[in-house]
């Protein structure tokens, strides 16, 4: 494993501090600066640019939310993985579509975080078992088919292009088209690229030549 360079993000400085703490314990995790609100950690990401910034959601002034998607439209290399208390619809949802690379919650064990931060640097989604669970119930109880944006990007997978690439063409972070991945994936019911492309041509969403 490679040194993964990480910004924390809370607006509770006791947490804060018990957060970098845990990370601080691997010795290939480096806390390259910490910020107490959405803004501030936008202002260090882009000074620094960590390779992950583990991020709060409800903070006084710029939310995570606002933050991460700021973060996307930036495109940055790097990952934010949610760390938070809030496990909601209007929680969960709004952060994985603003860009985050995963989603955790504050319960989880002390090793928890360490291994979900490696994972996010190398750009691997990492989601809580409830989140999971949630996002898995929102897309067997909808029936909606797959946005105009996300065949846009399920097309150009299919035809062999890298996500770097996609991003260049549709004018959108590689972050983004992560996160338009991740969706596809779960309204699919797959797991990888490769499921996802043979599910569209099952289903149609994707011509034959």
């Amino acid at each position: 494993m490679s040194l993964v360079r990480l910004l924390v993000a809370d607006d509770h400085p006791v947490v804060r501090d018990g957060i970098v703490g845990m990370v601080s314990s691997d010795p290939l995790i480096e806390v390259v600066g910490e910020a107490s609100d959405g803004a501030e950690a936008v202002a260090l990401a882009r000074a620094l640019v960590p390779d992950v910034v583990l991020m709060d959601l409800r903070m006084p002034g710029t939310d995570g939310v606002s933050a991460i998607r700021e973060l996307s439209s930036l495109g940055l290399a790097t990952r934010v993985l949610v760390l938070t208390t809030y496990d909601s619809d209007s929680d969960v949802l709004p952060a994985i579509e603003a860009g985050a690379t995963g989603y955790l919650l504050k319960d989880v064990t002390r090793d928890e975080p360490v291994r979900a931060v490696h994972a996010a640097a190398k750009g691997h989604a990492v989601l809580a078992p409830s989140v999971a669970s949630r996002l898995v119930d929102r897309v067997r109880t909808s029936d909606r088919l797959l946005s105009p944006r996300e065949l846009q990007v399920l097309a150009l997978v299919a035809d062999g292009v890298t996500n770097r690439a996609v991003g260049l063409r549709l004018h959108v972070s590689e972050a983004t088209v992560k996160t338009h991945l991740l969706s596809v994936y779960a309204k699919l019911g797959v797991g990888d690229r490769a499921a996802a492309v043979a599910e569209g041509f099952r289903r149609g969403l994707l011509g034959r030549s």
